[in-house]
């Protein structure tokens, strides 16, 4: 390991944590920025994944009380979404991931930039539970199919007036469950080598420092600022997404 894949490696795992901490997700969008100009994409994602998990059981220590508080809210978004998983692995044989990827990022960048540029937020307080059911399927074969289980979930959870504590307690919670059984179809399928897990040991360690540092700027938020943050990060990793895409 030369001392540039050794920085880059780093900075990778320093923005994905960061990102973990403060919003809940993106730690894929951010990490992989960097992890692609230094490695094949089934090992960057393969320990993206890992990290994702890793850092994120932070994130669902943070707002424990919370998920505790709405365990039947949670479980709407989590069992859908734990059959749409292998629905999504299916797909991938009939769907082509970069065309659904592109997809996703326009809508990203439609819905982020639309509530950006708004100066009220959307109020959507009554209880869905049919939408929230379908919301976490839809994630959990974006998971499988395309490695985006948070992208909608996040849009929808954005439009719910929740607190900032209890927003998270979906979407951590969610993001974990679903990529550590993305995480356990990699091990199946013998994708973590000597190799990969010495990335991993060493990519570790930054990241759960800058996702804790990242968790310290989540406390200061107010649940507005928060809302306004998801949003925002909807438009960012929609233009991420579609830019690494394109080229």
């Amino acid at each position: 390991m030369t001392l540039d894949f050794f920085v880059i490696l780093a900075l990778g795992a320093a923005a994905g944590g960061f990102m973990n901490g403060l919003a809940g997700f993106g730690t894929a969008l951010f990490a992989l920025g960097f992890w692609l100009q230094i490695m094949p994409p089934a090992q960057a994602v393969s320990i993206v994944v890992i990290m994702s998990v890793i850092a994120g059981l932070q994130g669902v220590w943070l707002v424990r009380a919370s998920i505790m508080d709405q365990p039947r809210r949670l479980a709407r978004f989590v069992l859908p979404a734990l059959v749409g998983v292998p629905l999504g692995v299916a797909a991938l044989s009939v769907l082509e991931p970069g065309i659904l990827k592109l997809i996703i990022a326009g809508f990203l960048i439609l819905y982020g930039g639309f509530f950006t540029l708004r100066s009220s937020l959307p109020k959507l307080e009554r209880p869905t539970p049919v939408i929230d059911m379908l919301v976490g399927f839809a994630g959990g074969v974006l998971g499988g199919a395309a490695s985006l289980s948070g992208a909608l979930p996040t849009m929808w959870c954005a439009m719910r007036p929740w607190p900032k504590s209890e927003t998270r307690a979906v979407l951590q919670p969610f993001n974990v469950i679903v990529l550590g059984v993305t995480a356990l179809v990699f091990a199946i399928n013998g994708t973590y080598t000597g190799q990969t897990l010495t990335y991993i040991v060493v990519a570790l360690p930054v990241t759960m420092i800058f996702a804790q540092i990242g968790i310290s700027v989540f406390k200061r938020l107010t649940d507005d600022q928060f809302r306004r943050l998801l949003i925002a990060m909807m438009l960012v990793s929609g233009l991420v997404l579609m830019a690494r895409e394109v080229f």
